[in-house]
This record gives C-alpha cells, sequence and structure tokens, in this order.
C-alpha cells in the first residue's frame, strides 16, 4: 500500500488585477474548513513582507483563524523568517496556535534571503547566522518552559505549546549550514534542495542521534494542482495568477543573486512555465494517474487561491478533489509501496 500526503496552500497573494484581499481571506478559512472535512492531511501556510500583492506575512494569525474551525487537519507553516523576528514573540504565537489547534501546528524556521524585507525589518542579512542561532535558542529552551537569561536578556515564555517544541519546529534552508545547524539542535530539517539532505543525516549520526523528520519535497510533483474537468480550461483559468506567482519568485531570487537555488528563475513566460510543469491543470483522471507513477510519501499540493485565484474557481478544484479522494486512495492501496516511479 503506497500513500500520498494532501497539502491545501495558501499564500494569500493578490494582485490589483485578481481578487480582492478581504474576499481571498474570508474564502480561506471556509476552504480550510472544507479542506479539513474531506480528509485533506494539511494546510500550508507561508510568509514574506512588504510584497506589492499583500504575500502572507503573518501565517500565525491566519493558521489561528483556520485551526478555529478545523479539527484534524494540521498546519504546516512555513518559512517563517525567523531573524526578520523577537524570538520571544515568534515562541508565544507558536504555543498559542498550538494550543488552539490543540497541537496540529509545525514551523519551519529559516533565514530568509530577500534584501528587501531586511530593511524593512532593520535588520542585515549579514546578521542572519548569529539571529538564527540565539533565535533557535531562545525559541527551544523558552517552550520547555525555562526561565533563563540570554546575552542579558530574562526569556519567560507563558503559555506553552501541546506538543514538544521538537515536534512543532523545523529548520529550514538550503545551504550546509542548515543541516548541521538542525542536527546540532536536535531538530527536522526543512530543506530547499535535497542536496543538504545527507549531510544532516551525517551530521546527526556523528552527534549520536538519528535524523529527525525531513519535510523535503519528493520529485515529481508539481508545485500546485489545480483540478477540473477540462484541462485546457482549467489551465485558462490559472495562466495570468501561475505566471505572476513565479515571476514574484523570480525577483526576489535576482536579488538572492547567483547564489539562489529558486527554481522559479527561468519561469518568467507561459511557455517556459507550462514546459516545467510547476503548475498543473489536471482532471480527476489525470490527478489518479499521475500519482500512481509518483514515490510513496509524495506530498501533492492544491492551492485553489493561487495567485489571487477567483474563489469560484478554487472552490470547483476543491470540490472535485473531495469526489477524487476516495478513488485515489483505492488507487494507491492497490500499488507496492516499492514501486518505482514510472519515467517521465
Amino acid at each position: 500500500m503506497r500513500t500520498m500526503k494532501i497539502n491545501v496552500a495558501f499564500d494569500m497573494r493578490s494582485p490589483e488585477w485578481a481578487t480582492p484581499t478581504n474576499e481571498l481571506y474570508a474564502s480561506a478559512v471556509k476552504m480550510a474548513a472544507f479542506a479539513d472535512q474531506i480528509g485533506v492531511d494539511q494546510i500550508g501556510l507561508m510568509e514574506h513582507h512588504g510584497s506589492d500583492d499583500g504575500y502572507l506575512p503573518q501565517p500565525f494569525v491566519l493558521a489561528a483563524a483556520m485551526a478555529a474551525v478545523t479539527t484534524q487537519v494540521r498546519f504546516a507553516l512555513g518559512a517563517v523568517i525567523l531573524p526578520l523576528h523577537d524570538p520571544v514573540m515568534i515562541a508565544e504565537k507558536i504555543a498559542i496556535a498550538d494550543q488552539i489547534s490543540n497541537g496540529r501546528i509545525r514551523v519551519t524556521l529559516a533565514a530568509g534571503y530577500v534584501p528587501y524585507e531586511f530593511d524593512l525589518f532593520g535588520k542585515s542579512l549579514k546578521d542572519r547566522a548569529k539571529l538564527m542561532d540565539t533565535g533557535l535558542e531562545i525559541i527551544l529552551r523558552g517552550l520547555k518552559g525555562e526561565r533563563f537569561e540570554i546575552d542579558g536578556r530574562p526569556v519567560f515564555i507563558r503559555p506553552l505549546p501541546v506538543q514538544r517544541p521538537e515536534d512543532i519546529v523545523l529548520v529550514g534552508g538550503g545551504v550546509p549550514a542548515t543541516a548541521k545547524r538542525a542536527a546540532r539542535l536536535g531538530l527536522g530539517l526543512g530543506p530547499m534542495t535535497a542536496k543538504i539532505i545527507p549531510i544532516y543525516e551525517e551530521e546527526c549520526r556523528a552527534l549520536g542521534r538519528e535524523p529527525g523528520f525531513v519535510a523535503a519535497p519528493k520529485p515529481g510533483a508539481p508545485f500546485a494542482i489545480h483540478l477540473c474537468e477540462d484541462p485546457e480550461e482549467g489551465w485558462a483559468a490559472i495562466e495570468r495568477h501561475a505566471l505572476h506567482v513565479v515571476v514574484e519568485y523570480a525577483k526576489w531570487a535576482e536579488q538572492e543573486g547567483e547564489n539562489s537555488n529558486s527554481p522559479f528563475k527561468a519561469l518568467t513566460n507561459v511557455e517556459a512555465l507550462k514546459r516545467s510543469g510547476m503548475f498543473a491543470a489536471w482532471t480527476p483522471d489525470q490527478l489518479i494517474e499521475r500519482a500512481s507513477s509518483l514515490e510513496d510519501g509524495t506530498t501533492l499540493t492544491f492551492q485553489p487561491l493561487v495567485g489571487g485565484l477567483a474563489p469560484e474557481q478554487g472552490w470547483k478544484s476543491l470540490k472535485l478533489l473531495e469526489q477524487t479522494l476516495p478513488r485515489l486512495k483505492q488507487a494507491l492501496a492497490a500499488l507496492p509501496k516499492d514501486k518505482e516511479p514510472a519515467a517521465a
């Protein structure tokens, strides 16, 4: 029997020509409740700041609203850009969100990479490593209930979360230092690239512990799937929104310079975007066929409001997902767990 994780993600982008922000937020909370009812595994929420299109800057606020109308679905927040924030405030937000959700929160904390965001918060990119190390120490010790001082600063966090902090916090990023930091702190890893996973695993074992949870996407799955009855009509519905998303990510990657490992850099026109397979408009039958060729444990991500997509289009996709999930689970159950992925 093979399994897939179903993830419904929201970045809340609302370019001026797309759905107004207030409509997106109202729809997102209702969609989260629906996703919970139909058995979706996870809701993904992201974070960026100062974006013209209103990219979600406060994922803990939205997670709390969604947690209040759900009972089973888990929440994956990430990456939260730790150096931009006061770590005591982040620890408190983690604790409250975990309390409201009754232990259904996981948070990837990363160093960030967009210079403008650091300028916005009066921080320097050069200080990222120090701010990550100090911030993670404060968050982990604080969420364990300690009362302590660090660099002369008193730290005391209350209330505490439902889960152990090690089961909540992942270290995110795409460089070897990320992997080593996660291993050293006994935390799981949220890698931007699979290249650092072996470094993490080796470092953990060198420290005498087994590697923790790794939130790594499996190869072959699209960045976002839109379910539809006709692929051409479905693509026409999402095309402008998907292109907006990749163009905006590419702009951030350009700010990072040559060191950027962003997969969005070359996808700045419709033809390149279509060829990449990063966004998919599939029928339910296509979803089942494609999912059956992917590795066991792959996450299938749906973004019903991608790039400010009209909520009615997002609802069509989610309603088709509701109808398709039983068939998808049945198809996957018939496959051996160790089945090799089909050739692309």
